[in-house]
């Protein structure tokens, strides 16, 4: 079979070109290129970004091409990068919502645009294959295919491909699923992939996301959740739900206050405790069901709300084809407009929605 792979220039998509190469597939490999060298004067802490200049990604790229002997292409993805990524990540800051630009990029870009622009581009293939963890499962019985957990929970990717269709499941391969972080180094070590031990990417953007902002200074209040003006802020952007440093204020030790709402009618930014964090029920829109067909009553299942998010138990209840309401079984902390809220049962990935927002316990 003919399998094209996206490689990012990492240990977990180098991987996985060899183990379909060794098991008899006629393997290429893509690297899509998303930075905008108009933001070449941003201060980068280090490489080990999503976002970030490319120079280092690419020839690492083209060494474990080299290194596993099949074919490089590179796709200039920028332009749609900057319209389906960049766009919507700037418009959620500006109305004070926390995006979350993983989710967008692998839903629009990594398995949208850029294996679309291979094909354009006169490379044949059958399957589009990464180095995520996750799986895909064919399921007889509802004649549909699952995406389900990666079996290292601790590295599991399945937070942020919960917007596949059953288009891009059926011509998509995840080789290291069933893998675990370590089984994947060592399997890299002991081939002597050349990138064996380069760090993982661990944030979206190491520096200020006002380089990619650039928003004008925009000063409100910072008030409690009574209304009382307790301070100044230079825009709700540098906010996010939870964030208890940087805020310049105090409620004593005893008392210390975190964002628990931000408002962008009113351009303002509302603190209290830790307890007020707390919601037991959220309404997500945009939703989509990648691995069963849309419910139309309550269903229970676990629920993360962020890709650190131990699954919570919840009930979901549809509102319409493309939203619903969540209601946990317990609480939760720090839930944040914009985020997405996965829907699991067991280990498999029934499908999940954009937050749009959460009633709190103040």
């Amino acid at each position: 079979m003919r399998v094209l792979v996206g490689l990012s220039g990492g240990v977990d998509s180098a991987v996985a070109a060899y183990l379909l190469k060794k098991q008899g597939h006629e393997v290429s490999g893509v690297m899509m290129s998303i930075w905008d060298n108009s933001l070449k004067t941003i201060k980068i802490k280090n490489y080990d970004t999503c976002f970030g200049p490319e120079d280092k990604d690419i020839e690492a790229a083209h060494k474990i091409a080299d290194f596993i002997k099949i074919p490089l292409h590179i796709i200039d993805c920028r332009e749609e990068y900057k319209n389906s990524v960049l766009e919507n990540f700037r418009n959620e800051y500006k109305e004070g919502r926390t995006p979350n630009p993983c989710v967008l990029c692998n839903t629009h870009i990594k398995f949208g645009f850029l294996p679309s622009a291979a094909k354009k581009a006169g490379i044949v293939f059958e399957k589009f294959a990464t180095g995520h963890y996750a799986n895909i499962i064919f399921d007889n019985y509802y004649n549909m295919y699952q995406l389900h957990r990666g079996i290292d929970l601790s590295k599991d990717q399945s937070y942020f491909l919960y917007r596949f269709t059953q288009k891009t499941l059926s011509e998509t391969l995840f080789p290291i699923g069933r893998y675990t972080k370590n089984q994947i180094r060592n399997i890299a070590k002991k081939t002597r992939i050349p990138v064996a031990e380069k760090p993982e990417s661990q944030d979206f953007y190491c520096g200020n996301y006002n380089d990619i902002l650039k928003f004008p200074m925009n000063q409100g209040n910072i008030i409690d959740k009574k209304g009382k003006i307790l301070g100044k802020h230079n825009g709700i952007w540098n906010y996010t739900i939870g964030k208890r440093k940087g805020l310049g204020l105090t409620g004593g030790t005893s008392n210390p206050l975190y964002v628990i709402n931000i408002s962008y009618k009113q351009n303002s930014v509302v603190v209290g405790s830790k307890e007020d964090l707390y919601s037991s029920s959220l309404s997500v829109e945009k939703i989509s069901w990648c691995s069963i067909k849309n419910p139309k009553n309550s269903i229970e299942a676990t629920v993360k709300i962020r890709q650190q998010h131990k699954p919570a138990k919840a009930i979901i209840i549809p509102k319409g084809t493309f939203s619903a309401k969540v209601k946990f079984s317990e609480p939760q902390i720090s839930i944040t407009a914009g985020q997405s809220a996965v829907f699991y049962k067991d280990n498999i990935v029934l499908g999940g929605g954009i937050i749009r927002d959460s009633k709190s316990n103040y």
